[in-house]
């Protein structure tokens, strides 16, 4: 089978719309399932996601947050204090050095906020592309999509954004989700690719773009 045979067709614009709007109306106000207050929090949550649940995440900020949810309170802390909040996380040993080291930059270079730029954002300890994304899309409102796992497995399963890898997935959404939808669309492909479109066994019988979707592997009831 040649490569050309293989490659999924791309859903059609009239079929993209209706893909978004079926997800929003069963989840009109999606949001994040990792919990924050301030644009802070939201930073430090994500960079403790990588490569952890949100709900292990969440475990562990419950007990730092009410602490220390500032820079400069994580900064008196210290490396190894802010360890003993997050050690229940995956590589807590690297994470706890960057977040330690982001809060340093942020007093020294942003007057204890977060910045809003990408450049600014990605410059921090810890942060790429994808983490800088979230904060942007989730704390200030940017249109941006961060592609992780869940993502990037349901806009090559249904067509939406076939890509090779994460950027280019990225780029393609940026270029088919129309504008109404694009504030939110981050958050209803990683909820749907999360408890729906999930890796081993997709939940299609439940799903609610299934007749759109280019899988050719559904599950059946």
């Amino acid at each position: 089978m040649t490569a050309a045979r293989r490659r999924i067709a791309s859903l059609s614009r009239a079929e993209v719309v209706e893909l978004f709007s079926r997800l929003r109306e069963l989840n009109p106000r999606p949001t994040t399932e990792l919990e924050y207050r301030t644009p802070f929090e939201l930073l430090v949550a994500v960079t403790l996601s990588a490569q952890a649940t949100d709900v292990g995440v969440n475990k562990a900020t419950r007990r730092l947050f009410p602490m220390a949810n500032t820079p400069a309170a994580i900064l008196a802390l210290g490396e190894d204090g802010l360890k003993r909040y997050i050690s229940t996380i995956g590589l807590f040993n690297a994470k706890a050095k960057n977040v330690i080291a982001t809060c340093r930059i942020l007093i020294d270079e942003h007057g204890g906020e977060v910045p809003r730029s990408r450049e600014a954002l990605e410059a921090l300890p810890g942060v790429g592309r994808k983490t800088a994304n979230v904060v942007m899309n989730t704390a200030f409102g940017e249109p941006t999509i961060a592609v992780d796992t869940h993502i990037f497995r349901v806009a090559n399963r249904t067509g939406l954004a076939p890509g090779k890898d994460v950027r280019a997935v990225e780029d393609r959404l940026l270029e088919v989700v129309p504008a109404e939808f694009m504030q939110d669309a981050h958050h209803w492909l990683i909820l749907h690719g999360r408890y729906v479109c999930k890796a081993r066994k997709p939940d299609c019988p439940q799903c609610v773009i299934r007749d759109l979707c280019r899988f050719k592997d559904k599950t059946v009831a």
